[in-house]
């Protein structure tokens, strides 16, 4: 569990989330937590399955992992060593009442980053007092919006471009598309000149800047918060103060004393977004069926 302070090369190079500006971002602002090597650094992730492997059942469940990233990469990685906080099962998924079922696992990860637990080390035998921080959620597109409470539709998807999303509206295919990817490269890229390739349109603006964690704080005040249990209705109000935001609720993980002065709070699966734009792009290209996205309405 003192691998990640004792035993990581640092030479530059990123082959462990301690070499991320993430981790020692904490290691910065909470100098106390991080002199203790056996303080452990934690990440949760979630997402949602079918249990039977049956298309016309909609039942799902929800397994809650947090995974330790104490140890050696060749080690936190692997199935074993995860532990698996909760279960969540149900007709259908929880959706934004999500935060209902988290709310032991928050009470501990309180207790656990406040008042610790006294813990026996076997190495030097004696015992110690041991903190826990969660650094961050791993998810796919629509459990990060459950999570976070951003919802990841409409015109303001990206939860981190927020307010500045670049949406456009296809008319006929009757979605939105997100063509302002431009903005993020340097701004000498000879891609942002290129009409032709992509919009037709010059990009000149600058990559929009994260929310801080008192930024979303301060937004979660504009605006009434759910009543976790209660059905609400999908059509939702267009009024004036949801035009610049996509907040569906306050995420429960800022009663964590520690969540809105993280770098990263959120993190998107990579399996995921790999696995569906790949074959999505060569269903496309070799006109699979079923995994087609041109079609007339397209």
């Amino acid at each position: 569990m003192r691998w990640h302070k004792e035993e990581l090369v640092n030479d530059g190079k990123m082959r462990h989330p301690a070499d991320s500006k993430a981790w020692k971002h904490v290691d910065n602002k909470y100098g106390w937590f991080a002199k203790e090597a056996h303080n452990i650094r934690l990440g949760l992730a979630s997402d949602g399955f079918n249990p039977f492997g049956m298309q016309n059942v909609t039942y799902t469940t929800w397994p809650v992992i947090l995974i330790p990233y104490n140890l050696p990469p060749w080690l936190f990685e692997k199935q074993p060593y995860w532990i698996m906080s909760m279960l969540i099962p149900g007709p259908k998924s929880p959706g934004m009442n999500i935060d209902v079922y988290l709310r032991p696992l928050i009470d501990e990860l309180k207790d656990l980053w406040e008042k610790g637990i006294d813990t026996w080390d076997d190495k030097v035998k004696k015992n110690f007092k041991l903190h826990a921080i969660l650094l961050w959620t791993i998810n796919d597109f629509p459990a990060y919006a459950m999570l976070s409470g951003w919802s990841t539709k409409g015109k303001f998807a990206c939860p981190y471009c927020h307010k500045d999303t670049d949406y456009l509206w296809l008319r006929f295919g009757k979605k939105h598309c997100y063509m302002g990817h431009r903005c993020f490269l340097p701004s000498d890229h000879p891609w942002r000149m290129n009409k032709m390739s992509f919009n037709n349109e010059v990009e000149t603006r600058e990559a929009p800047v994260p929310l801080s964690g008192q930024q979303v704080l301060d937004q979660y005040e504009t605006f009434d918060q759910v009543i976790f249990g209660k059905a609400t209705s999908k059509k939702r109000k267009h009024d004036e103060d949801k035009r610049w935001h996509n907040w569906r609720k306050k995420s429960i993980f800022f009663e964590l004393p520690y969540w809105s002065s993280l770098l990263i709070r959120h993190n998107l699966d990579v399996m995921h977004i790999v696995k569906n734009i790949c074959e999505s792009t060569l269903g496309t290209l070799l006109e699979t069926e079923g995994k087609c996205k041109d079609n007339e309405k397209t």
